[in-house]
């Protein structure tokens, strides 16, 4: 059964014989072109499913992941900061207190989403709900950078997300996914379709903080270019990538680097052969169908929807298709890998590179994935 029979089944029994509550969401029309065949470099395949699952059921939704040598760092679902060595996960901070048992609990406890390795050997983290923070993970010692209840150019911030830092560690730039929602309803924020997220630049010396970007999307992973004289900023709920020029003759304008991707993306983080790997965990079938493109341009059934329905409920019939893409240094599809049922990999967050594997990241998998370049 498919999410859109089972919307239905419930839904028009109902709407002459109740009277609906209040929906927690406003839904916005958005216009998507036709989704790109799965065809060429998009071909289905089983690719992801040699990877090999680590830590499984030691942690939960490893978003992000770096490294300092072979020591691998991630954050996780409960609130911490790990570091994974030696096939152990050790816990090196936590921005948040409480329980961490339920998406109820997220604010108190924090989410750590994007890591990144500064000059220094210490780690930049993005805290959902916490903000930016400077962790050294040798020492245990966590620096609040800047906090979310900050108001930037007179908007607070509610969905801290995901950040790059340039070379010198004077630049960082992040996003935040929307001064409405909070990470907990990431499924009203993908329904809504809002436009209030931002791509912003914070200055490590002056501890300035400027907006780059707004008006977007569901802004969500973010990369710098090698010459880091552009941000990549991943649109969500517009399946593009929005490239910001940040130096150079170029400097202050902003264009689209790739469009009409065949899936729903999440982090972006290079490529060895000098492109971007992106992930994503939902795609738009092509041919086939694609809930939320049928949805895009009908916000009454996504008003209804969530009237009737949890985000644990709505979760469950969504397709558990991954896919990861690897973009060209121009924003050309290169090469696609596939799990088209999630048997192995699911939900993915982000793809990294390292050391001639891919790791692959999940918002929501109690273990993360490991896979061999060179076997595929």
């Amino acid at each position: 059964m498919t999410f859109l029979v089972l919307a239905a089944t419930l839904i028009l029994p109902l709407l002459g014989a109740m009277k609906l509550l209040e929906s927690p969401i406003d839904p916005q029309p958005l216009s998507f072109k036709e989704p790109p065949l799965l065809l060429g470099v998009l071909q289905p395949n089983t690719k992801l499913r040699q990877a090999e699952r680590l830590f499984e059921n030691q942690l939960t939704g490893p978003e992000s992941i770096a490294n300092i040598g072979d020591v691998m760092f991630t954050g996780t679902a409960d609130g911490q900061v790990l570091k994974l060595e030696n096939g152990e996960a050790e816990t090196i901070a936590r921005f948040g207190s409480g329980p961490c048992k339920t998406r109820e609990d997220e604010p108190a406890c924090g989410r750590p989403l994007g890591i990144r390795v500064g000059p220094n050997g210490t780690l930049f983290v993005v805290d959902a709900y916490k903000g930016l923070f400077e962790v050294n993970p040798r020492k245990r010692e966590v620096k609040l950078l800047l906090s979310s209840e900050t108001p930037i150019e007179g908007r607070k911030m509610s969905f801290v997300n995901d950040l790059a830092i340039t070379r010198d560690g004077r630049k960082i730039y992040f996003t935040d996914s929307s001064s409405k929602w909070q990470r907990r309803d990431y499924l009203f924020l993908v329904m809504e379709g809002t436009d209030d997220g931002r791509l912003l630049e914070y200055d490590t010396e002056t501890q300035e903080v400027r907006v780059l970007l707004d008006q977007l999307r569901f802004p969500n992973g973010v990369q710098l270019s090698p010459e880091e004289d552009f941000v990549l900023v991943v649109e969500t709920t517009m399946a593009r990538i929005r490239r910001v020029y940040v130096s150079g003759l170029m400097k202050g304008g902003a264009d689209v680097f790739a469009e009409n991707l065949p899936g729903f993306p999440d982090n972006i983080r290079p490529s060895s052969s000098g492109g971007y790997w992106v992930a994503m965990s939902v795609i738009r079938q092509n041919p086939g169908f694609s809930m939320l493109d049928f949805l895009s341009d009908k916000p009454w059934i996504k008003t209804m929807i969530f009237k009737l329905l949890s985000q644990e409920t709505v979760m469950k019939f969504l397709p558990r298709y991954s896919l990861v893409l690897e973009l060209s240094d121009s924003g050309a599809f290169r090469r696609s890998l596939h799990d088209p049922d999630g048997l192995v990999a699911s939900y993915i967050s982000e793809v990294h590179e390292h050391d001639g594997h891919l790791y692959l990241g999940s918002f929501r998998s109690p273990f993360l994935c490991r896979l061999n370049l060179q076997s595929v």
